[in-house]
C-alpha cells in the first residue's frame, strides 16, 4: 500500500492494520489537500481488498469537491468522485447528508443540475435531512445556467423542508429573475433580502442596480391611504404592494445625514417596526411563557388591567433602574435615579407619565422609609406605577406590556437570560432595536440613549423609491447607501407630502414618532420635515413631543395594586 511522506508527517503506529494505515494516510493527504495521492491510495486500497468505513469514503469525496476550485485537479476530481460513490453505495455502506453534499457539488460542477437536485429530493431514503450547503449546488447551477423554473423548484423545495434563505441564496435567485426580466419575483426576493440581511454585500447590490437600470415597467396606481395602512401595518419601511411610479429609475451611491435623511434624493428613511402580526404572537409567546411560569391568576390580572390602561407611551424596569451602579458599600434601591428617568420620559412625552414596574417586596421597603414615602405616594396617585406581586418575576410584567401597548421600554438589561431565549424569536432583536432605551448616569446626571433615528435596512418608501445599504470595509466612512428613486406613484402622494412638510417646517419628522412612542401615522410627511433634526440630536439628544395621539386614561390607578394598610402610610 502507498504510503505518504513528509519531513512533517508523524510516523504511523507498529502494527496497524490496513485500514487503520490507510485511514491514516488519507487523513494526511486530505489535510495537505493532495488529491492525486489520495486518489492513489484509494486505487491501491481497492486492489488490496482494503475495506473502507463512511468516513473513508466521506474523506475522499470531501477531498475531490474542495479539488474542483483547482484547475489541475478538477478533472481527476469529477473523473474519481463519482466512482467513489458509485463504489460506496454499492458497498451498502450508507450515505450521509456529507456524501450527498459532496456529490452534488460535484454534479454542479458537470453542470448537472439536475442531477445534483435529485440526489437532495432522495436524501430521505437514507434517513437523513438536507441543510442549506445541501441545496446550494443544485440551486447554484440553475441560477447560473439561466433555468429559471428549475431555480424556483428547489427553492419551493427547501421552504418545503424548512431550509431558510440566506443572502448568497437570495442574491442568485434575485439575479436569475432579473435576466429573465420576471418582474413579480424581483419584487419579491427583494422583500425577501429586505426581511433577510440588513447591509447587503457589494456584488447583491450590483445585481439591484443592474435591474433598475434595465426595469421601466410603470407601476401599478395605488390608493394613498391604501399605501399608508400597509406600511403601518407592516411596522414601517415597506408596504409590498407592488411596484409604484412611472418612468425610468434613477440610480445613485451616497449616504444618509445623522437623522436619516438620504442625501442623494431627499427622502427621509425611518425606524422600522416588526409587523403587527409579528407584534401579537410576540405579545400572545410573552403572555404564554409568563402564564406557565407565574402564577397564572396574577399575570391575567396583569393583562386585564393592561387592557383598561394602554396609553402609556413607555414602561420602565424600575428594579434594574433604582440598582444601577449601586454595588458598593453604601449602595441600595436608588430612588432618585428611578425619579429622574419618571420626569425625563414626562417632559419629553408631552407630559405623559410612563409606567413603572416593580416588586410589591421592594414597594413595601419604599413605602417604610420616610424619606421615599412621599414620592412613592405620588407615583400611586398619579398612575405611575404597577406592583407585581410576591413570587413574580418582573421581566415577564414590563416585557409583556411594551410589547403589547407597543411602546418604549426603558432598562439596560440585555434579555439575554434562560426567559428570554425560552422566546425563540428572529424578530426579537429587531424589537429591541426599535423599542429598548439604554441609560447613563454620569456624574449623576441623566442620559437617555433613545433608539436609532432610523434603521439600517433595505427600505421601500410610500411613493416607491428604494433605499439599500451596502456594506463597507468596515472602516469609519459614512454608511454607504444605494438610492433608486423615480417620479412618483400618485400625485396625491407628492401633494400631501408637500402639504404636510408646509404646516410646520419646525416640526420633528414623523419618523422620530417612530422612535419613541406609537405607531408610524404618516412617513411621507417626512420628506420636508427633517431641517432641524442635527441640531435637534446634538441638543442632549432630546425628543420632545413626539407621542401619537392616544385615548386618555381612565382612572384604574395600579394604586389599587398596593396593599390596603401600605397606600397612605
Amino acid at each position: 500500500m502507498a504510503m505518504a511522506s513528509s519531513a512533517n508527517k508523524k510516523k504511523p503506529k507498529k502494527n496497524q492494520t490496513p485500514e487503520s494505515q490507510f485511514n491514516y494516510n488519507l487523513n494526511f493527504y486530505s489535510r495537505s489537500k493532495d488529491l492525486h495521492s489520495a486518489i492513489s491510495l484509494y486505487d491501491t486500497a481497492i486492489s488490496q481488498d482494503t475495506r473502507l468505513n463512511q468516513h473513508s469514503f466521506n474523506t475522499l469525496l470531501y477531498l475531490c469537491s474542495v479539488s474542483l476550485n483547482d484547475p489541475s485537479t478538477k478533472e481527476l476530481a469529477l473523473r474519481c468522485g463519482f466512482r467513489i460513490f458509485d463504489h460506496m453505495v454499492s458497498n451498502g455502506i450508507k450515505p450521509n447528508e456529507a456524501s450527498i453534499t459532496a456529490v452534488a457539488r460535484l454534479a454542479a460542477a458537470k453542470g448537472d443540475g439536475d442531477y445534483a437536485f435529485d440526489l437532495v429530493k432522495n436524501i430521505g431514503a437514507y434517513n437523513e435531512l438536507p441543510r442549506l450547503r445541501t441545496y446550494d449546488p443544485a440551486l447554484f447551477c440553475f441560477c447560473e445556467k439561466l433555468e429559471a423554473d428549475k431555480a424556483y423548484e428547489v427553492e419551493e423545495h427547501m421552504g418545503s423542508m424548512g431550509v431558510g434563505l440566506e443572502e448568497g441564496e437570495i442574491a442568485a435567485l434575485l439575479k436569475v429573475s432579473v435576466e429573465s426580466r420576471n418582474e413579480k419575483r424581483v419584487y419579491g426576493y427583494l422583500q425577501k433580502l429586505r426581511k433577510m440581511v440588513r447591509c447587503v454585500r457589494g456584488e447583491t447590490a450590483k445585481v439591484i442596480e443592474h435591474w433598475f437600470a434595465v426595469f421601466e415597467g410603470s407601476g401599478v396606481e395605488l390608493d394613498v391611504d391604501l399605501v399608508r395602512e400597509a406600511v403601518s401595518r407592516n411596522g414601517g419601511g415597506w408596504h409590498g404592494l407592488g411596484w409604484t411610479g412611472k418612468g425610468k429609475w434613477e440610480l445613485k451611491r451616497g449616504s444618509a445625514d445623522v437623522g436619516g435623511k438620504c442625501c442623494c434624493c431627499g427622502e427621509q428613511l425611518v425606524s422600522v417596526d416588526i409587523d403587527d402580526d409579528e407584534t401579537e404572537r410576540f405579545a400572545e409567546s410573552v403572555a404564554g411563557l409568563a402564564m406557565e411560569r407565574e402564577v397564572k391568576a396574577n399575570f391575567s390580572e396583569f393583562k386585564n388591567w393592561l387592557e383598561e390602561h394602554a396609553n402609556y407611551e413607555a414602561i420602565v424596569d424600575g428594579a434594574n433602574i433604582g440598582l444601577y451602579q449601586q454595588n458598593f458599600a453604601e449602595g441600595g434601591f436608588s430612588i432618585s435615579q428611578l425619579d429622574a428617568v419618571v420626569k425625563d420620559l414626562y417632559n419629553q412625552s408631552g407630559k405623559k407619565w410612563p409606567l413603572i414596574i416593580m416588586h410589591s417586596k421592594r414597594l413595601r421597603a419604599l413605602l417604610q422609609n420616610p424619606s421615599t414615602r412621599e414620592l412613592v405616594q405620588e407615583w400611586i396617585e398619579k398612575d405611575v406605577l404597577y406592583t407585581t406581586p410576591q413570587g413574580s418575576n418582573d421581566d415577564w410584567y414590563w416585557l409583556y406590556a411594551a410589547v403589547k401597548l407597543r411602546c418604549l421600554l426603558v432598562t439596560n438589561d440585555e434579555m439575554r437570560d434562560h426567559i428570554f431565549e425560552l422566546l425563540g424569536s428572529d424578530f426579537f432583536v429587531k424589537w429591541k432595536e426599535r423599542h429598548q432605551v439604554r441609560y447613563t448616569f454620569v456624574k449623576g446626571k441623566l442620559e437617555l440613549q433613545m433608539p436609532p433615528l432610523f434603521s439600517v435596512v433595505i427600505q421601500e418608501s410610500e411613493n416607491g423609491s428604494w433605499h439599500a445599504p451596502v456594506a463597507g470595509d468596515g472602516n469609519d466612512s459614512p454608511q454607504s447607501w444605494l438610492c433608486v428613486s423615480r417620479p412618483r406613484a400618485c400625485d396625491a402622494l407628492e401633494e400631501d407630502s408637500c402639504m404636510e412638510g408646509s404646516k410646520d417646517s419646525n416640526d420633528i419628522c414623523c419618523n422620530s414618532k417612530l422612535l419613541s412612542f406609537g405607531r408610524p401615522e404618516s412617513l411621507t410627511s417626512c420628506k420636508n420635515k427633517l431641517q432641524s433634526q442635527a441640531s435637534f440630536q446634538e441638543s442632549d439628544n432630546k425628543i420632545t413631543a413626539l407621542t401619537c395621539k392616544r385615548k386618555e386614561r381612565s382612572p384604574s390607578p395600579s394604586y389599587l395594586h398596593v396593599p390596603c394598610d401600605q397606600r397612605h402610610q
